[in-house]
């Protein structure tokens, strides 16, 4: 099972299904244009986690223990599945617009996925 990350502003690799992860539609791309093979939106942080957050450094740690459980839960925990079930049919690729890509939603959602998929996951 192969797991990566990158940017929407980046070119999209081969062979590798996308999908985005964030909640609203990144500036600046076109969706007719956009590098990506789906939108699973639902996967993005509250609205009011994300603005607690800002991507402030200091609160990721808080941050990702908050998003983990809002993942655990509802359609949030039904559209992971769905992404799980992705990863183990090919290559997948979670695409995010932020600038700080490490200290991300995206990020902690990729770890989550990698720890559910086992050690072959990355």
């Amino acid at each position: 099972m192969d797991l990566d990350l990158a940017r929407i502003y980046d070119g999209p690799s081969a062979d590798r299904h996308r999908v985005l992860v964030d909640g609203l539609w990144p500036r600046g791309v076109r969706r007719a244009d956009a590098p990506i093979d789906e939108w699973c939106r639902t996967v993005a942080p509250s609205a009011e986690l994300r603005s607690w957050y800002r991507h402030d450094p200091d609160r990721f740690a808080e941050f990702a223990e908050r998003y983990r459980r809002e993942l655990a839960a509802g359609e949030r925990a039904v559209a992971v599945a769905g992404l799980l079930d992705r990863a183990r049919e090919r290559p997948l690729t979670l695409v995010t617009a932020t600038k700080s890509v490490e200290i991300s939603h995206a990020a902690v959602l990729l770890e989550l996925l990698r720890g559910r998929l086992g050690p072959s996951g990355s």
